[in-house]
């Protein structure tokens, strides 16, 4: 299964979000990797986060992969889960495509996840607004502070 994921982080950012790449190699193959993005917090006056999506594959189904992937990989970069949804994070690790079926649609609507998705799937048809990805990318970077940092490398980005 090709799962796309997308990565943020605003607590050692710098630090975890490639740490969170290298151990999501560890245990399978992560086939392409964006760039990473700095944004604003949304929903919680917090630091910037910094985020990139990823193309993963698994033989896992998603609430398999998310127990046995994801939520290790999360405590491992010492993630903690409270009550409040939005509030500062080591590291945040969501699926937002699974063989080409978008889950949580909400997700989408957000620049964090969407322009660095682009860079993976341009032509892949935005699941709300049913236009290609890289075109509502596009409109999203022009309505909400988002930049490419350059300096974060994540030394096992695939071009």
């Amino acid at each position: 299964h090709r799962a796309c994921l997308s990565l943020g982080s605003n607590i050692g950012a710098e630090k975890n979000l490639p740490k969170a790449v290298e151990l999501l190699r560890e245990v399978g193959e992560v086939i392409s990797i964006s760039s990473v993005w700095e944004s604003k917090s949304v929903g919680f006056d917090g630091p910037n986060f910094l985020n990139a999506c990823a193309v993963f594959l698994t033989p896992l189904q998603p609430d398999e992969f998310k127990e046995k992937i994801i939520r290790p990989i999360e405590a491992s970069l010492g993630r903690i889960r409270s009550s409040e949804k939005n509030a500062p994070r080591t590291i945040d690790i969501d699926i937002v495509l699974f063989d080409k079926h978008p889950l949580n649609t909400d997700f989408w609507e957000y620049a964090f996840v969407t322009v660095p998705l682009a860079e993976l799937i341009p032509d892949f048809e935005h699941p709300v607004r049913r236009e290609k990805l890289s075109e509502v990318a596009g409109q999203l970077q022009g309505q909400v502070w988002i930049v490419k940092r350059e300096d974060v490398v994540l030394s096992s980005r695939i071009d």
